[in-house]
């Protein structure tokens, strides 16, 4: 037998490919599990306990508990679930066909087909011992198998399995929802073979587009341990300072580099419950201050005994509370258990700090300020690193393992060593010594050394005396190390590079991932240069989002000083800009990622090719604030329905059919759930590629870029497009009016959609007319420049402006 290497391994084998998996457990992780490998290719077996109770609508079928239907009734009523769960766990609804379902009774034998098994059962490690004394009798003998514990040790797990069994486990521990969450921590045995580790991190990265992260077998992990220390502190800290639940979420989010939801609705949303039970698992393993620190203040136990969890419960640290004419969130008081109006912080410290949009001195303002805020933040920050750096050692093989597991598993812009460097590690010792906290002895030494930063850049950290290069994939440090190679051009709203193999760049960074006339300008002067000088160009971003649209706040105030000739400008700009794209004559290939809406789905409409993360929500919304697309994004989602058509020559029916569809998408404002989705919504077609592993598409946009220069690229040839015309105008109109009445548009709804159908339509021709893209363009800015002006959609501009969401008038 040989192993993944190809060397000579007497009777143990490893698997080479993952291709067919079973998830064992169809609990809410289980299940998750199962999507998530569904989406990514691999068929999955999905089983659970055949059921005890028999529910009475079965009884009185014609089956009974001996049936399959029954039987199986776990595992299915599982995918049920999560079918119609949000956020939705499949990326395409199609994907479940990928699911079989059974139980561990009668399809026990089936494991021996699979290349993975996931145990992912109930959280008691007697149930998980007893699990793997059957598996271990029906596994292949080349099967890798793991736990998705959260916190219980691997080691205890499989003490009476035999060695080969040993060397082909470990702990792979998904963090939930598994579909959206980064973080995947890989927990070897002391047996694992180092083959199973390789073959496991690799498949997560590339397949799954998962962080794996390699932690040590110590309670809860790395990213629980670390971040359960950081929420409990926090709460401790709070209840010593006479800071409310409220006041301290105002200073613990955004403000410091973490989400939104901060520390306590966090909470609510992890659920009280769950943290509960995380920290007891610490209890019989921890001493000194980390002990202290992880015992829950009693008002958290009198909030678990009357079900106050948090979301799942409606009510935890928040609650929602709905008046006559508004809704309201009250904090709770811990010391008195009632709800209460949510308080703020705003002190001169917190207020100067806001107007920093660099975390690094943001946070260098906070920590060192002399003010209530300020110290309060200092205070987490201290306890944090110290901690961290007291359990380094014991949980992670080094500092950038640490780090990566915050920011994938808890959303951290930092991880904790990095948090370190960005307020200075040498000023915050002085200061941590001056109030008489005791360093760790390996950080005083790196400090002695001279070495100033735990970090000497994104790839170069210190460990063990020295700086060592970080293992990444290789796809990876590509980007990290010629991202930033050369600048050729910059201003306010994009940055292109010289990504290396004449290869351009150009990276969109605008605020609140906007498209303004900069980001413009900048592709049409990027597209020239790379004319001349590369082989082509990668349009991306590294913001949370590839882009949300146009700048609408500046198309609001032109509109309301009526100059609609600088709004003629914009539309006309952005439309040429898009053409360029298309008609370049190197290949410009876009790589999306997250919200990928309105502009920002134009300008992946034209290019060569599409590399779009798995996780991109691209649609044309633009009826959403009474308008129409006005960057060519009608005709080229048109076009691309056209080149789905089956038919080797268009038809009428081929027409109708795509103006239909099309008029019905944008109409909508459809957005797709995932790449997929797009896939299937028309946005992307065969030509374009999903990116399991978001960190991957600038590396694969680049490859395109290569292969199309190497195959000899030509930009298209400008073509007539054939429209419906009236016939399709009549039948998008009847489709709207069929809308109207179902309740899904309101009357001015149908105004935006009449507009729309004429631009799909082609205007007043016959229906199978080849007319001019230009004419094309010319409808679409005419339809643009007279919604623009109108009243009710200078409401709805104003309304997404304010509230961030659509206004229906």
């Amino acid at each position: 037998m040989i192993n993944g290497k190809g060397d000579l391994k007497g009777a143990i084998v490893i698997k080479r490919t993952i291709q067919k998996a079973a998830v064992l457990g169809s609990g809410v992780m289980g299940a998750g599990i199962a999507a998530l490998l569904a989406n990514s290719g691999i068929s999955v077996l999905l089983l659970d306990i055949v059921p005890e109770d028999v529910p009475a609508n079965e009884t009185q079928h014609p089956v009974s508990k001996g049936n399959k239907l029954v039987r199986n009734r776990l595992s299915k009523d599982a995918i049920k679930r999560i079918l119609h769960q949000g956020p939705a766990a499949f990326t395409s609804k199609r994907n479940v066909e990928r699911v079989k379902t059974g139980n561990m009774e009668d399809d026990i034998a089936q494991l021996q087909e699979m290349d993975w098994i996931i145990e992912a059962v109930v959280e008691n490690l007697e149930v998980k011992k007893n699990l793997f004394q059957v598996v271990e009798k029906y596994k292949g003998a080349d099967t890798l198998v793991s736990t998705n514990t959260s916190g219980i040790s691997i080691h205890s797990m499989v003490k009476e399995r035999t060695k080969e069994f040993k060397s082909h486990f470990l702990g792979t521990h998904f963090f939930n929802p598994p579909r959206y969450m980064k973080l995947l921590e890989i927990i070897p045995h002391t047996e694992t073979l180092p083959d199973v580790i390789s073959l496991i991190k690799s498949f997560s990265e590339n397949t799954l587009g998962k962080g794996p992260v390699v932690a040590a077998d110590t309670p809860n992990f790395i990213a629980n341990r670390i971040g359960t220390f950081g929420l409990l502190s926090t709460v401790h800290h709070m209840l010593e300072s006479e800071w409310s639940i409220g006041e301290v979420d105002s200073l613990t989010g955004v403000l410091i580099g973490r989400p939104k939801s901060a520390t306590f609705r966090t909470l609510d949303i992890v659920g009280l419950d769950t943290l509960l039970y995380v920290t007891k698992n610490h209890s019989n393993e921890i001493r000194g201050r980390e002990a202290e620190v992880l015992q829950p203040p009693p008002f958290m136990e009198k909030m678990r005994e009357k079900g106050w969890l948090g979301s799942k419960s409606k009510q935890g640290f928040y609650k929602k509370v709905k008046y006559d004419h508004h809704t309201d969130i009250l904090e709770i008081n811990p010391h008195t258990l009632e709800y209460e109006k949510r308080k703020k912080v705003t002190t001169s410290a917190v207020i100067q700090a806001k107007q920093e949009k660099d975390l690094a001195k943001r946070l260098k303002m906070l920590v060192y300020s002399d003010d209530d805020a300020g110290r309060f933040i200092w205070n987490l920050i201290k306890s944090l690193l110290l901690y961290t750096a007291e359990v380094k050692d014991q949980i992670a093989k080094d500092i950038t393992a640490i780090d990566d597991a915050i920011r994938w598993g808890f959303g951290w812009e930092l991880g904790p060593f990095e948090l370190w460097d960005s307020i200075g590690v040498k000023p915050s010792i002085v200061k941590m010594e001056q109030e008489g906290e005791t360093v760790p002895l390996w950080v005083k030494e790196m400090i002695n050394k001279n070495i100033a930063t735990f970090y000497k850049d994104p790839l170069t950290f210190y460990h063990e005396g020295q700086y060592k290069t970080k293992s990444m994939n290789k796809k990876h440090v590509q980007w990290v190390t010629q991202r930033n190679k050369r600048v050729i051009h910059k201003n306010p709203g994009a940055t292109l590079f010289h990504a290396g193999e004449d290869v351009s760049y150009l990276e969109l960074h605008s605020p609140n991932d906007a498209i303004g006339l900069d980001i413009l300008q900048m592709i049409h002067r990027s597209i020239e240069e790379t004319e001349k000088n590369f082989k082509g160009m990668v349009i991306g971003s590294q913001g949370k989002n590839f882009s949300v649209g146009a700048n609408l706040m500046l198309i609001l105030m032109e509109a309301q000083n009526e100059d609609y000739y600088e709004i003629e400008h914009i539309v006309r700009r952005f439309q040429e800009t898009m053409t360029k794209i298309k008609y370049a004559k190197c290949p410009v290939v876009v790589a999306p990622h997250g919200m990928t809406l309105g502009g920002g789905a134009e300008i992946c409409l034209p290019a060569a090719s599409i590399q779009a993360s798995s996780e991109t929500y691209m649609g044309l919304v633009e009826t959403g604030v009474g308008l129409i697309p006005g960057g060519g994004g009608n005709k080229e989602l048109y076009l691309r329905y056209l080149e789905r058509t089956l038919s080797t020559e268009i038809d009428k029916i081929d027409i109708l059919k795509a103006s239909n569809q099309v008029f019905e998408r944008i109409a909508l404002g459809t957005v797709s759930t995932s790449a997929e989705e797009a896939k299937e919504n028309g946005y992307l077609l065969q030509r374009d590629r999903i990116i399991r592993n978001e960190e991957d598409r600038w590396y694969y946009g680049k490859q395109t870029v290569l292969e199309l220069f190497d195959q000899g690229y030509m930009p298209p040839l400008k073509r007539k497009v054939p429209v419906s015309g009236e016939a399709g105008y009549a039948s998008m109109k009847m489709a709207a009016k069929m809308m109207q009445y179902g309740g899904r548009a309101t009357e001015y709804d149908m105004k935006v959609a009449d507009k729309l159908a004429f631009v799909l339509a082609g205007g007043k021709v016959r229906i199978g007319e080849f007319v001019d893209e230009e004419y094309l363009l010319d409808l679409e800015r005419e339809a643009f420049l007279s919604l623009v002006g109108e009243p009710k959609t200078q409401e709805r501009m104003k309304h997404m402006l304010i509230k961030g969401k659509p206004l229906r008038n």
